[in-house]
């Protein structure tokens, strides 16, 4: 099994995952600029989980051109509202229309990962949970914003699903390390082999 791998991603939630499961890992941010990434997507007409995809592999691609011989795992998370990228929120205000978007309705949250190697992908896997949000007004969507750290809101889309983000949803379909970031079984199935 690998010794030890970097996470190319300033994620606490995700080096947590990691570190839970018994993987070994560093921390060295991409620092790639995501929303540039997005908007060129976007623009060739790309799907949320291509973008996803995308941006996981540019991340572990990046950093692994710094990190000879060693495994770097980019990872990226979307929602995706019937086709409609949904991305973090920047402000309170962002927050509370996307939260307005997604009331009431269902979404996918895609989490794609991907191990690099030298500048190049080794190994990719995209999974999908889906999630059903309850009807909320105006007033109870603000209230649970109130509750909400900037930390956590800009961090984790606009919600948390391992805090008060679960009393959002009605039902929810799909892996929870999934839904936080990480498909973090798969990626044990992949090192296990290595």
């Amino acid at each position: 099994m690998l010794n030890k791998i970097i996470l190319a991603s300033k994620s606490k939630v995700r080096k947590e995952i990691l570190d839970k499961n018994n993987i070994r890992s560093s921390v060295l941010p991409s620092n790639v600029d995501e929303d540039i990434v997005k908007i060129s997507l976007l623009k060739e007409g790309a799907s949320p989980e291509i973008i996803s995809k995308n941006l996981a592999e540019l991340k572990a691609n990046k950093v692994s051109l710094k990190k000879i011989n060693e495994i770097v795992l980019g990872a990226d998370s979307v929602i995706d509202l019937n086709g409609e990228l949904i991305s973090k929120p920047e402000t309170r205000e962002e927050a509370f229309t996307i939260l307005k978007k997604l009331n009431g309705k269902s979404h996918f949250l895609i989490s794609s990962v991907c191990l690099s190697k030298n500048g190049s992908m080794i190994w990719n896997y995209t999974d999908k949970a889906i999630l059903t949000m309850k009807n909320f007004s105006d007033e109870e969507l603000t209230s649970y914003l109130s509750k909400i750290s900037d930390e956590a809101l800009y961090a984790y889309n606009v919600y948390q699903i391992e805090g008060e983000g679960r009393n959002l949803f009605e039902s929810i379909k799909g892996d929870e390390d999934t839904i936080m970031g990480l498909p973090v079984k798969k990626i044990k199935e992949y090192i296990t082999s290595l």
